[in-house]
């Protein structure tokens, strides 16, 4: 099978598309696949380390606003038009798909115009605009979260998937978690982060929940600050006074081994991407969630609000989030174990564990039919 995946613009595309590739060949090793995404974008970089085919296409995305930049982008989307047709006639493709970003649109849209079969994945709750318009094209749509159903027009497309996480996720027991990170198992522990580069509203009220913790020695921290964030938090915490290297905290620049850091963890608090919600609900963590208020749509609010709907988790609008506000959520949620226990029961009955399989599954059925 001949494969060609597309996808890009930020990693919460880019990840999902790779795990399909490594899903696809892990199925059939013969299966030959090609990734086409923008020739500057991340995924230039991070598609050939993972070890996949790379091609680049012309493409930006559109201003929000009308501006002479609109002609220019509109003229890159034209261009990628073609240059699509001439990779899709060079590779003879079984099937093509879009996990979303505006390469999607152009790669996508031309494979269905020549008859291939097509199938998109959607991470977000609230589907991206590229991935609206082209649900009309494709055979099939796969959705992550049931919220999005209702956002497509075509209902007999739709198929409730997940979205594939770490084969990790889940299966790393308290002990070897906690040991990890030289902790206790026993003890309750808050797990934290904003992401690799960091946000700078969790870590500036998170300050202030430590100023609460500083006395409880019951509870464990395991707190990423981010790359582009660590150097500010640490100074932060020495100008107040906080001995933030202690035996239950650890206060880290970048978490690399967050299947560990999941097992352990009986509250998760962070931003409210796809990915990680997904490994939130596999491993049935409880959260508060602050969503990234400037991405695409919102759509992390959205993403956040259908587990808060489940009961698995909380949301502090990040306009709204500040060190009390915070601590408020996180106290009342610590101090109610059977709550918390709940809260991570309910994340789990949103788990989509085998979503990597059913979109495996779904994949060859397109390309074949």
């Amino acid at each position: 099978m001949r494969v060609i995946l597309t996808g890009g613009g930020t990693g919460g595309h880019i990840y999902p598309a790779l795990a399909i590739a490594k899903g696809l060949l892990a199925r059939d090793a013969e299966t030959q696949i090609l990734y086409v995404g923008i020739k500057d974008g991340m995924e230039a970089r991070l598609v050939p380390e993972a070890g996949i085919e790379f091609v680049g296409v012309s493409g930006k995305g559109l201003p929000r606003r009308l501006s002479p930049d609109t002609i220019k982008v509109l003229g890159k989307s034209l261009k990628a038009l073609w240059e699509t047709k001439t990779i899709l006639r060079q590779f003879h493709p079984d099937l093509v798909i879009g996990t979303g970003g505006y390469v999607s649109g152009p790669v996508v849209l031309t494979a269905s115009l020549f008859n291939i079969p097509t199938l998109l994945h959607e991470q977000n709750a609230l589907p991206g605009i590229t991935n609206r318009v082209l649900a009309r094209f494709v055979r099939r749509v796969m959705v992550t979260f049931p919220e999005s159903i209702s956002h497509f027009g075509a209902l007999k497309k739709l198929e409730l998937v997940g979205l594939p996480v770490r084969a990790e996720i889940g299966k790393v027991t308290r002990e070897v978690g906690a040991k990890k990170f030289g902790l206790r198992a026993e003890r309750l522990t808050l797990l934290v982060t904003g992401g690799s580069r960091g946000a700078l509203t969790i870590n500036k009220a998170m300050i202030t929940v430590l100023e609460h913790l500083a006395q409880r020695t019951d509870i464990q921290v395991i707190w990423a600050t981010g790359q582009m964030t660590y150097s500010q938090t640490i100074e932060e915490l020495q100008k107040r006074g906080i001995t933030w290297q202690r035996p239950g905290w650890r206060v880290l620049e970048y978490l690399s081994d967050m299947p560990e850091a999941l097992a352990c963890a009986d509250l998760y608090i962070g931003r409210a991407g796809a990915a990680s919600l997904a490994e939130l609900m596999v491993a049935g963590i409880p959260s508060v969630l602050i969503p990234y208020p400037y991405a695409a749509e919102n759509h992390q609010e959205h993403n956040a609000q259908a587990l808060v709907q489940a009961g698995a988790a909380q949301i502090i609008l990040d306009s709204e989030c500040n060190g009390e506000r915070l601590w408020k959520e996180v106290d009342g949620l610590i101090s109610q174990p059977k709550l918390l226990a709940t809260m991570g029961a309910a994340a789990r009955k949103l788990a989509q564990p085998q979503a990597l399989t059913k979109i495996v599954d779904l994949c060859r059925e397109i390309a074949w039919h």
